[in-house]
Formats: C-alpha cells, sequence, structure tokens
C-alpha cells in the first residue's frame, strides 16, 4: 500500500480531506463546493474589514427592497 493517496492532501492555507462520498462526487458537486467556500472567504473578509450592516440597517433595506 506503499503507492495509495493519502487521505488528505495540503493545497495553500486549506487541507482538502477525501470523504468516502467523494467517488460518487460530479464535477458540478465539485464547483459547487469550491464556489460555496469562496462566498465564506469573501465574506469572512467583508466582516474584517467591516464591510457589515447591523439588523436594524439590513431590515431597512429589504424593506425599501421589497417596496419596489
Amino acid at each position: 500500500m506503499a503507492n495509495a493517496t493519502p487521505p488528505h492532501t495540503q493545497t495553500g492555507s486549506r487541507k482538502v480531506t477525501a470523504s468516502p462520498a467523494a467517488d460518487n462526487s460530479t464535477l458540478e458537486d465539485i464547483q459547487y463546493h469550491l464556489y460555496v467556500l469562496e462566498k465564506i472567504k469573501r465574506g469572512r473578509a467583508d466582516v474584517e474589514e467591516g464591510r457589515v450592516y447591523t439588523h436594524a440597517e439590513a431590515k431597512q433595506r429589504l424593506r425599501r427592497w421589497l417596496q419596489e
């Protein structure tokens, strides 16, 4: 078993772990997973940079958007 693929691979600052379901994943599944991870990364960066709304501000913005 010396040539077996390791159960995880280090990619940059993120560890990608293989799972039993990985063999059944489609390209679309993988693309969606990467899309979600990127959105989470951007959201965290927004929070760190202060690009956020309070609950009251968000409600007001949605109220205006729903009235249009």
